[in-house]
């Protein structure tokens, strides 16, 4: 499966004058026959990619059934081994439908990485179940890694909004094996590279920087991160909010996992986001920094929470040639 066309050009056809004619060379081609135009296929640089849904990568034991968690994949048609990117979609912690964002995931096969794009357990479950699930994709790749050609020594991530989050969680909490559940446990769930799109940093301040209702419903018992970390309430049962449990919610933030040796970080983060502020970004920024990291933040000036600022061409040049970069990986032409 590729969405690159190869580049034609138009030969003459006989209708042009007697000087413009096809030459013998054309005329001889099978299947020519009087009035065709031919077209001359131009050679392209990036690789024919192959579609792979619907592979279960975990399944958790909840109540009366199994939970399959799936993974949908793009896999570039080349004979040498690939570095591979697994994508979080993003959906408030509510929904992770993995076949959003096909413009990202389709560029990034073109320039040649195996791209894994998972779903993971949301709402009604709490934290960490999200976490637990993106590891669990990780160690499934390792443990398959040759089913895929994939370099088990290159795997990065890549989520936006609350797939940044997990994103951002994944490359936090690289070895810290609590996290660790379910199938392939002899794998490593390590990653080495982590790209966030307007991601979470911190579940406690989502709404820093904004006025009035924008940040206080952030203090709410219903808003999704009360829930990721409480459970969900009921009429006879009163949610926390996020703030009913500071160390715990922390301990579910990024930041919360702060220290040395983490992957090399890109941030990426709207100056109009409206629903995850932009102060996340900033945060995790100067938060690695501190650390003695070199992340690179990019700020989109005016860009909102998700908007068609995230499809345009250079957002996309960006996070492909950075992943290109960090895992060692020739890029095709975009």
């Amino acid at each position: 499966m590729s969405n690159k066309k190869p580049n034609y050009q138009t030969l003459p056809s006989h209708n042009q004058s007697l000087d413009e004619a096809p030459d013998f060379r054309t005329q001889s081609l099978p299947g020519y026959t009087y009035g065709a135009k031919v077209l001359q296929a131009a050679k392209v640089s990036a690789p024919p990619v192959d579609s792979i849904s619907d592979v279960i990568y975990s399944q958790i034991p909840h109540q009366s059934e199994n939970i399959q968690l799936r993974m949908s994949l793009l896999v570039p048609r080349t004979a040498h081994k690939k570095p591979a990117i697994v994508f979080y979609p993003g959906g408030g912690f509510t929904s992770a439908q993995r076949n959003k964002f096909i413009e990202m995931r389709m560029s990034l096969a073109q320039a040649g990485f195996v791209v894994a794009a998972v779903e993971y357990r949301v709402l009604p479950h709490t934290f960490p179940a999200p976490l637990v699930d993106g590891k669990s994709a990780v160690r499934f790749l390792r443990a398959n890694a040759e089913a895929y050609n994939i370099d088990v020594a290159r795997i990065g991530v890549l989520g936006n909004s609350a797939g940044g989050w997990l994103a951002e969680m994944m490359g936090a909490t690289n070895e810290e094996v609590e996290f660790d559940k379910g199938w392939f446990l002899e794998q490593p769930s390590t990653v080495n590279a982590v790209a966030t799109l307007y991601g979470i940093s911190n579940l406690l301040n989502i709404g820093e920087g904004y006025e009035g209702k924008a940040n206080a419903s952030h203090q709410q018992a219903n808003v999704p991160e009360a829930l990721l970390i409480n459970g969900l309430a009921f009429h006879d049962k009163l949610g926390g909010t996020i703030n009913s449990d500071k160390p715990k919610a922390l301990f579910a933030s990024p930041l919360g996992h702060m220290r040395a040796g983490l992957p090399p970080f890109l941030i990426m983060h709207g100056s109009n986001d409206s629903l995850v502020s932009p102060v996340q970004g900033a945060q995790l920024f100067e938060a690695l920094k501190e650390h003695g990291h070199n992340p690179e933040y990019y700020l989109i000036e005016g860009a909102d929470h998700g908007d068609e600022s995230w499809y345009q061409d250079a957002t996309i040049k960006i996070i492909v040639e950075w992943f290109c970069q960090q895992l060692m990986s020739p890029c095709s032409e975009q």
